[in-house]
Formats: C-alpha cells, structure tokens, sequence
C-alpha cells in the first residue's frame, strides 16, 4: 500500500474512534451505569506513538513500538478535565504511565504527547504499573504505584519469581514527577498500596495489601492499614488488616483497596477488588464497603457479595474474566465516574452518584456467609414486596 495512503487512513481511523461520543446502557441496575464503549484502548495511543512517520526509514509504515493494552488507570479532576493516569504496556511486556484527558470524562479522552518519566531509584524496577492518584492535605498529588523487581534469591530456572513493592512520586501539575523511596513495610511483598486523602491524628494514612509471595498472599492478605510520620522517608512499622478474606466469598483468594476512598457525611466509600479461584482459573470482582468518618480503620457496612463483575466482552482479554478498578472521581454535583479495566487489555467507565453508592453501601444486607442466611434474606425481600401488593 502507498504510504501516504496508509497514513491517511490510519489518521481517518484514529480521529474516528477518539471523537466517537459515548452511550449509556439503556436501564442498568440502579446502582450504576455502564457505557457502550471503552473510553481508552490500545488504539487510542497516539500513531506517532505505534509508527515512524518517515516514508524513507519506514516505507511500509510499520509498527515501531508495539501497545498491547491501556487499562488500570489512576484518575482525578484536574483544570476541569477528568485526567487519568493509565497503565500502558507494550508489546515487550513492560508497562509505563501516560495520562489522556477529557472534558466530558465518558469520551474524547485524548493522551497527552509524552509519557511520564518516573525517575528510578538506585534498584531500578523492572516494570510499573496501577498508580492510584490521590491529592492530599498537604498539598501534593501522590502517586503510589507497583515496583517489580526480579526476585534476587531465585533460582535460574525461575525467571518469573518477582518481588513487589510500594512505589511513590508526587507531584504539584501532573507534569513534572518527584520519586521518593518505596515505601517500606515489614512484608514481603506489597501490591495494591493506596494514599488515604487525608491526615488521620497528624500521620499519612496507608492501605495495604501485605502478602507473602508475588502471586499467593500465603499468611498474609487482606485489605490493611499503616501509619508512617513522612512521606519522604515512609515507613510503616505496624500493618493491621480490617478488611480479611473470607472463605467462599468473592474475595476468598485475596483482595485489595481500589482508589483512594470518597468521603461523604455518613462514612468514607471504597472500591475493591475481590478475587476468587475457580475451574477457569481467577475471577476479579469489584466490592464496596464503607468506614467510620472519625475511626477510618473501622468497617460499617458492607454489601455482600459483588459490586460488579465482568460482563460480555468485558471478560475476553489477556487476562479473561476479570475487573479491576484504581481510579474514580467524584464531581461537586456529586456524580461519580467510575473507570474500570476489564481482562488487563481496555479501561471502561461507568457512572453512579454519591446517594446511589451512599444507599447501597448502606441498605445493601451484607453477607451471612451460608446459603441459608441467603435464602432469609431473600425471603424478607420478597415478605416485603408481597405485603406492598396487598
């Protein structure tokens, strides 16, 4: 094919799907709301990203640097545009931070030139990736992000045993990116670290996830809390979990906070992810629950079950059947934009609002934990509804 040919029609193609608008779900659950289309792809990087635009070192007009997926991105309002800080991985496996913006935040995202170069540390990591985005008190925007690193005492023959870690940079325009230390706990492995947005009795606030080993939480698991007096030299010498896997539950293998929490007048909101095993291998799920406004360790509702679970194409993908979700923004108006990866290939929105969430957190029954607590609640809802048609 001629090249300018081919450019054109690439050109055509991209400004198609970037401008394409949005479509909401026609009726949904009540909870939520999904969207017709994922609102970051692959495809939505830049070409100038994925080819070498000169005919004369690339006549054919080949991919240069391959994308695999665009998903689990951090997100937040900024200058008035819904800004999400995606996990972009290439072709070579690795993944990087980029961030697109929008101004409607369910469409147009567009990503900005560069990626973000995050400075390395004197053990440089091996591959980044799912940065919660939180703006604190004090003033910066954190970032708390993965940190991979090959696992030292493996053995030759094991060329996938990693270590993870707690990564932090912050910054004061999303432009320019300031790493600290990772952050330093007594577990062996930490994933899922999330930056509570605010002070809690003067210290910086963590969620953890403590595990024992890369992939298997082994003793260890379940959603925790640490305090640290800094955020230069962060150390958390004390980890408690509040929010444990539990057998035969959609968070029985492991789980992990999703974003920073919302705060709102009757308790802060999560998002999690809950992970069970099954014949098909893992499935992740998105759960909710809320914590007390003065005692933000302590849990005071919790719906059973899950808040959302792949649906149709949402579960093919590298990663098949599978949701995980690191950003949500909440408006003054109180709408709340919910951007959700789905099988580690696309990022997906779907809105709510604070009363929505507020009233299923809050009246959702939560989990009796056996199949005839189950059947009595069930049986109260339909006595309910029964009496209501008398």
């Amino acid at each position: 094919m001629n090249f300018d040919k081919r450019l054109t029609e690439l050109q055509n193609a991209y400004s198609e799907l970037i401008n394409r608008p949005n479509k909401m779900e026609d009726l949904g659950n009540g909870i939520f709301s999904r969207y017709k289309y994922p609102v970051l792809t692959a495809a939505h990087t830049p070409i100038f990203w994925r080819y070498d635009l000169n005919a004369d070192t690339n006549p054919h007009l080949m991919t240069r640097f391959g994308i695999n997926a665009v998903f689990n991105a951090g997100a937040i309002k900024w200058e008035n545009n819904y800004v999400l800080v995606a996990r972009v991985e290439g072709w070579d496996r690795k993944s990087f931070f980029a961030i697109a913006k929008s101004n409607s935040g369910i469409d147009n995202f567009i990503f900005e030139d560069y990626p973000i170069e995050i400075p390395e540390i004197e053990t440089p990591d091996t591959n980044i990736y799912d940065m919660r985005v939180v703006q604190h008190e004090d003033g910066w925007i954190y970032g708390t992000f993965c940190t991979e690193r090959q696992d030292p005492q493996c053995r030759i023959q094991n060329q996938s045993a990693a270590i993870a870690q707690c990564g932090i940079v912050r910054s004061r325009d999303l432009k320019l990116w300031e790493r600290l230390p990772d952050l330093k706990t007594g577990s062996p492995q930490q994933r899922n670290v999330v930056l509570h947005p605010e002070f809690v009795n003067r210290k910086y606030m963590f969620y953890t996830r403590p595990q024992d080993g890369f992939i298997e939480t082994g003793a260890g698991g379940g959603i925790g809390i640490g305090f640290c007096d800094s955020m230069e030299n962060a150390l958390i010498t004390e980890e408690r979990v509040i929010d444990n896997k539990v057998y035969h539950t959609v968070y029985e293998a492991k789980n992990g906070l999703g974003p920073a929490p919302l705060k709102t007048k009757y308790g802060w909101l999560h998002l999690a992810h809950g992970v069970r095993n099954t014949a098909a291998g893992l499935r992740y799920v998105l759960y909710m629950f809320m914590t007390d406004l003065q005692e933000a360790t302590k849990i005071i509702y919790k719906p059973a079950g899950y808040f959302m679970a792949p649906e149709g194409e949402e579960r093919i993908g590298d990663v098949p059947n599978v949701l995980f979700v690191n950003g949500w923004i909440c408006d003054e108006d109180g709408k709340v934009f919910i951007y959700y990866a789905s099988s580690d290939t696309r990022l997906h929105v779907a809105t709510s609002s604070i009363d929505q969430l507020i009233d299923y957190c809050m009246n959702t029954a939560p989990d009796g934990y056996r199949s005839s607590m189950s059947v009595k609640t069930l049986t109260s809802l339909i006595k309910n509804n029964k009496c209501q048609e008398k």
